[in-house]
């Protein structure tokens, strides 16, 4: 099948209007980012150029100079008064947008600017090799077991997109891996992105729209990850009913969570059965991203490939696969015992 080139929208309400807000396909040449040696390159060197910069800026400018900003820009207003923790789900999302595919008020020109920073970039390109892991990831157990439910987890998930477009992707490899009854479950405290997700996946499985005819249910269940108890119980009952299971977190688990957070909820997926592949992207720990974490508020927890995969060892999981980006690196983890190519 040929990649859709429609550009679909979510009805999204704010304030005294409502937004028209593009829903991201990673399939659609609106959305879709190069990626291959030469492009990571020149990112790469995008992104070391900008943080150079900004190490030079005495951070009393900096700071002036994106408190200014922001009052002419509603994406980078979102970012300067974000919480200390972490940047909110939907506003994450709108960073994936691309410059030319922001709503109307979140497209003047500092916005766009904004939006096409390295910095953006990077997390249009993290979404998009999460989606494509996921998808690889499910593609042979899809075709070994055509009769089973497809169950999606996906932890502090937000609008869930990377589970949307693993799903986009596996479509237009093969339809008939998708005929089967599928579910995504965002387990996230903040429900304002999953209600987004819910509606994008509306939209989406809409008749005449790219995923139309699919049996799709999405459900927002609210989870905090220091307490697994509600993932082992969703996954019990995912069991129950023989569904394939994946799992996902893009920029969330792996970059925020305690290294016994991760581990615990790890440990629940490798203790499962039917769990085919955990996907989630891990922030690099290269000395440019330590020194960029240093001036940011955000907390995220620097591991990379080597600390993840170390993490993974102990829940009983392996590193199968990674990808990079300048901001952070996409694993795939698989259960040790599931490995090895599975026989039909």
């Amino acid at each position: 099948m040929e990649p859709n080139t429609e550009l679909l929208h979510v009805d999204w309400p704010s304030d005294a209007h409502t937004l028209k807000i593009p829903i991201v396909d990673v399939t659609n040449p609106r959305f879709a980012l190069d990626d291959n040696p030469s492009t990571r390159a020149s990112l790469q060197q995008l992104y070391e150029v900008e943080e150079q910069r900004q190490a030079k800026t005495p951070r009393l400018i900096s700071a002036l100079t994106l408190r200014l900003g922001a009052r002419q820009s509603r994406l980078l207003h979102g970012l300067v008064h974000a919480g200390t923790d972490h940047l909110g789900g939907l506003h994450t999302y709108l960073m994936k947008l691309g410059a030319d595919n922001l709503p109307a008020g979140f497209d003047g020109p500092i916005d766009r600017k904004v939006a096409a920073t390295p910095h953006a970039l990077s997390m249009r390109l993290r979404l998009q090799q999460c989606a494509m892991l996921l998808a690889e990831g499910l593609q042979d157990a899809l075709a070994q077991s055509p009769s089973k439910p497809l169950h999606m987890l996906n932890i502090a998930g937000g609008t869930a997109i990377d589970s949307l477009n693993a799903l986009i992707l596996l479509h237009l490899k093969d339809p008939a891996l998708l005929r089967r009854p599928i579910k995504i479950f965002v387990l996230d405290i903040d429900p304002i992105a999953p209600d987004f997700g819910a509606r994008a996946a509306s939209v989406l499985s809409a008749p005449g729209h790219i995923l139309s005819g699919l049996d799709l249910h999405f459900e927002h269940q609210p989870y905090d990850w220091n307490d697994t108890k509600p993932l082992a119980d969703r996954i019990r009952q995912s069991a129950a009913s023989q569904a394939i299971l994946a799992a996902s977190s893009e920029g969330g688990l792996f970059e925020y969570a305690t290294d016994s957070a991760i581990v615990a909820n790890l440990q629940v997926f490798a203790h499962a059965t039917d769990v085919k592949v955990i996907v989630g992207s891990v922030t690099c720990s290269d000395p440019l991203r330590r020194a960029s974490i240093k001036r940011a508020r955000f907390k995220l927890i620097l591991r990379g490939v080597e600390g993840i995969n170390e993490l993974a060892e102990q829940a009983g999981l392996e590193l199968s696969r990674f990808e990079h980006t300048p901001l952070s690196d996409q694993v795939l983890l698989r259960p040790k015992a599931a490995s090895s190519p599975e026989v039909p």
